[in-house]
């Protein structure tokens, strides 16, 4: 019976993560739609993005830091019931002032609080192939974001743009109801004393690991929150496509190989980290290292196909990369403290990336979209040089000793 709850719990948190990301990426997907029928400008739009971003990021601690101390089940529950909400309401949006409430601070408020008890549970649940159960919820990402593109973009130019975020919440709200129904009041592993986000601080700012982590963590939120705000776009404007084949093959191909790529990275992370844990950093570090060339041709290149080409082979190591990020920090993290260590992470990662789509929007009209999305490049490459300086000089006197008696001790 444990078993089978386990996955249940994974199956049904899939598809809140898909509706997660699906929902969030709806903006980008109907974005020439708006700007046609709004007259907003480019600056505006990224504006919009970015806002999204920074609410997540400056609210997730405090949901890293809550999930330590109450039910996940309520948690993530609500997150997805506030969200969907928010995102029903923002096909009643028509002012750049609606938007920046309800897709900005509305929409982003609610997801902030789904990530660190979501990941905090799946890892709990899933302790001998962490990895694994990490990168299966994570296809949902994937998974969200190419049906988001597809549907959304059919929905747009068949009804409207207003429709696609009517029918994706009202989806959201279904699955909260399900979500209230069947998982258990689980509550999280308790520190042997009340921690304070002063103590839960002192703990991770002495671990340069998990810091290191959190900046390579920044450098890949920075390229996929500009490339997913702005590759629709480029695609439209580029090889003028439609706006449901732009949005199909601006996400599908990429997100179709981070697939294949997070798979493969959680059972070859999971496969050699039994033995040495800090092959999970090192799977990570080479994946940054390997991306980056694939993201200068995704803006550079002069046609589709081999656009299209670069968007897969940056998607799996994207991919790669992704099967890790949570199990990663959480062998330095004690586990009294995982959800508040995610959120600190996310925050930080969200707060800098969430300049990305507002600076390629600015650069623009002067460098154009290609140019811009090209030199994320640098980003990927920086994040890998991170985890390589945390592998060389601080992983094994951070490392946590997970024992049998499911007990910590630092090594």
């Amino acid at each position: 019976m444990k078993i089978g709850y386990k996955w249940l719990i994974l199956f049904l948190l899939w598809w809140a993560y898909f509706l997660n990301q699906a929902d969030r990426q709806l903006f980008s997907i109907v974005l020439p739609q708006i700007k046609a029928e709004l007259h907003l400008t480019d600056t505006q739009l990224g504006l919009i993005a970015s806002i999204l971003s920074w609410t997540f990021g400056l609210l997730v601690p405090v949901a890293g830091f809550i999930g330590d101390k109450v039910s996940r089940k309520k948690m993530i529950g609500f997150s997805l019931l506030f969200w969907s909400l928010a995102t029903i309401f923002t096909g009643f949006c028509s002012t750049l002032l609606q938007f920046i409430f309800l897709r900005g601070v509305a929409t982003g408020g609610g997801e902030a609080f789904y990530a660190p008890a979501a990941n905090s549970l799946i890892s709990d649940e899933h302790q001998k192939n962490k990895s694994l159960g990490l990168a299966i919820h994570q296809t949902a990402v994937y998974c969200g974001i190419i049906l988001s593109g597809l549907i959304a973009g059919y929905i747009a130019e068949t009804y409207g743009w207003r429709s696609a975020f009517y029918l994706f919440g009202i989806f959201g709200v279904l699955i909260s109801v399900i979500i209230f129904f069947y998982f258990k009041n689980d509550i999280p592993v308790r520190a042997t004393q009340p921690l304070s986000v002063f103590s839960v601080g002192k703990v991770l700012v002495k671990k340069s690991t998990f810091i290191l982590l959190t900046l390579a963590f920044g450098c890949m939120v920075f390229v996929n929150i500009g490339y997913l705000t702005w590759m629709p776009s480029l695609m439209v404007e580029k090889f003028h496509l439609s706006l449901s084949r732009a949005g199909f093959s601006a996400l599908f191909y990429h997100h179709a190989g981070a697939f294949l790529g997070v798979i493969f990275g959680g059972q070859l992370a999971d496969r050699f980290a039994k033995t040495k844990p800090i092959y999970r950093l090192l799977v990570q570090s080479v994946a940054l290292f390997a991306g980056a060339p694939f993201i200068y041709w995704v803006g550079m290149s002069d046609t589709l196909t081999i656009s299209c080409l670069a968007l897969f082979l940056f998607g799996i190591f994207r991919g790669i990369y992704d099967a890790n990020i949570y199990a990663s920090i959480y062998e330095v993290v004690p586990p009294s403290i995982k959800s508040s260590a995610t959120g600190i992470m996310i925050m930080f990662a969200f707060i800098t990336g969430a300049f990305s789509p507002l600076l390629l929007g600015v650069l623009k009209p002067t460098l154009g979209l290609s140019v811009g999305i090209s030199s994320l490049w640098v980003s990927y490459f920086l994040g890998g040089v991170f985890i390589m300086i945390a592998i060389v000089r601080f992983f094994r006197k951070d490392r946590i000793v997970h024992t049998e008696f499911n007990t910590v001790t630092e090594k």
